[in-house]
């Protein structure tokens, strides 16, 4: 056989077996990260009980304790950002903010990541966005409503619920602060 042919041969056999090796190496490194974001995950439902545990509700006034808004006589007033589970009566928070819809599936490995950066970012939320985090497999006439189709879907509504713009995939907080309209 030829030298260049052999050369050429072992050439490729070493690409090939670097390329496995470091595809080997990566896919270990996502699933110990996946591992680690599978178990924060389950400290965040922990965190959003504990945050819906701190509301006190006083003759009509209810305050969360962190000051991220105070909603007195049924009135809302936006004091500085927030991310929380969604509700209903929470999109009426438009009328003086911006309120985005996050269809998170707790199985969705960039919807985890995007968790994790809104919650290691939380105080970088601007006043007045509230940043609504809908369960994709549980709101199911919701991702109707809106034509969502695949989580990490981010919906902008108006304070009557109507779609102003929606999007997908943003890695971070800055992202969704950069698409509201």
């Amino acid at each position: 056989m030829n030298t260049k042919v052999i050369i050429g041969i072992v050439a490729v056999v070493i690409v090939v077996a670097g390329v496995g090796i470091y595809s080997l190496s990566t896919s270990k490194t996502d699933m110990v990260k996946n591992n680690t974001m599978t178990q924060k995950e389950g400290s965040t439902s922990d965190q959003e009980k504990d945050t819906s545990d701190i509301m006190q509700k006083e003759d009509d006034v209810m305050i969360k304790k962190d000051d991220s808004d105070v909603v007195a006589n049924g009135n809302t007033m936006m004091k500085a950002g927030s991310y929380e589970a969604y509700s209903p009566e929470k999109i009426a928070r438009a009328e003086m903010g911006d309120v985005v819809l996050f269809f998170h599936a707790s199985w969705c490995p960039s919807c985890r990541g995007l968790n994790a950066d809104i919650e290691k970012n939380i105080s970088s939320i601007p006043e007045g966005l509230s940043i609504l985090k809908v369960d994709y497999d549980k709101e199911l006439e919701l991702k109707k409503k809106y034509g969502v189709t695949y989580q990490h879907t981010l919906v902008q509504v108006d304070k009557d619920g109507n779609l102003i713009k929606k999007w997908s995939g943003s890695p971070k907080l800055s992202s969704i602060v950069s698409e509201i309209k």
